[in-house]
């Protein structure tokens, strides 16, 4: 399958058709806001007028979109995928939205013989842009093996984890893990510069060891320069936040970490931090302790 559609050219979307073209596939390009497409038309895609558009005329269509109302009224509104997509159409959903509405949204597919993956991605924007991603998928066996060479364009690690809504009740747990990853380095690194020990130096010093973690050496550098440039929005996480802790209170399950670290994140919103990187987390010890990491 060699003509794919892309829907959504933000942060994450943009890079990721990129990479599409770079590994020779043509592709149709949409977002709503249409300077968006520039870039990638310059760079041999096609320009979409619409959903119904993109779907009309590929074989697969890739949405990258930022929750589920997006999401479904992409797909099920009007001009959207479902209105131009034909049967034996492969819809891949890699935006990160509520395991529930991916499996609302591929029963309506179903009723067109479109299948649905969903697709969520994690790595961020740095990721996205080197092709690195990590993709957990959810949906058909048969599916899956359809579009895991295209998957494999975005993803160094392209994982399958179950039936439809399983990539994103995936995601949802690494939103949780990295939450608490980027709080607990927060706590941390505020701690040892409020003690008077170089918070570069701690980092170096415990890397290495069981508190090392992929997010511990992507995070701490940007702290230590004070550098919150997106990356990942903390709103884009209170979203994926808000979907953990809905799922996780219609299954019974416990969540406190979860709560907290959602607040810590509602209130840097309140402060006006909504659009920072997610690793300005730590900015709310910081007021609290009254010091800075950045130059300690």
């Amino acid at each position: 399958m060699k003509k794919i559609g892309f829907i959504g050219l933000g942060i994450m979307g943009k890079p990721m058709a990129l990479n599409l073209v770079k590994a020779g596939y043509e592709l149709t390009v949409y977002d709503l806001v249409a300077e968006r497409m520039e870039e990638l038309v310059k760079a041999g895609a096609q320009r979409g007028s619409s959903g119904k558009d993109v779907a009309a005329r590929n074989e697969v269509v890739i949405t990258m979109l930022p929750n589920s109302p997006h999401v479904r009224e992409a797909v099920l509104g009007p001009n959207g995928v479902l209105e131009g997509a034909r049967p034996g159409m492969i819809l891949v959903d890699m935006s990160s939205i509520a395991p529930l509405a991916s499996q609302e949204i591929a029963a309506k597919l179903r009723e067109k013989n479109v299948a649905m993956l969903d697709a969520p991605v994690s790595g961020g924007e740095p990721k996205a842009i080197a092709g690195t991603l990590a993709i957990m998928v959810g949906g058909p066996e048969d599916t899956f093996e359809q579009v895991k060479g295209i998957l494999a364009a975005l993803g160094s690690s392209v994982t399958r984890v179950g039936e439809i809504g399983s990539g994103n009740v995936t995601k949802l747990a690494n939103q949780i893990i990295v939450a608490l990853n980027i709080a607990g380095m927060s706590e941390a690194m505020v701690l040892a510069t409020k003690a008077g020990v170089n918070p570069e130096s701690v980092f170096q010093a415990i890397r290495g060891g069981l508190a090392g973690s992929a997010v511990l050496d992507a995070k701490v550098p940007l702290a230590l320069k004070g550098n919150f440039q997106p990356g990942f929005r903390i709103e884009l996480h209170i979203k994926d936040l808000a979907n953990a802790l809905d799922t996780a209170h219609e299954l019974g399950v416990p969540v406190p970490l979860s709560s907290v670290a959602m607040e810590i994140m509602q209130a840097l919103k309140t402060d006006g931090k909504a659009g920072d990187d997610h690793g300005g987390i730590i900015q709310f010890y910081e007021q609290l302790a009254k010091v800075q990491v950045r130059g300690g």
